[in-house]
């Protein structure tokens, strides 16, 4: 099992609410999440779609939704 890229704890309400913005309003790919995310905070991880699934699922738990279910997927 890999570890998770992703420290939910590091995770704000405003930095939720810009990844769900990116993932629900803009329609980003987990893919293209990553590469925002990296843009505007700065990480190791690039473009790394797992990494961008990370921080919707730290998102989504952060806003009391399920990342599973609409309107994250």
């Amino acid at each position: 099992m890999t570890q998770n890229p992703v420290d939910p704890a590091a995770i704000t309400h405003e930095m939720a609410a810009r990844i769900r913005a990116w993932r629900v309003d803009e329609d980003l790919s987990w893919r293209s999440v990553a590469r925002a995310a990296t843009g505007l905070w700065g990480s190791g991880w690039g473009s790394n779609q797992i990494y961008g699934r990370a921080l919707c699922v730290a998102a989504a738990k952060k806003l009391g939704e399920d990342p599973d279910r609409e309107p994250w997927n």
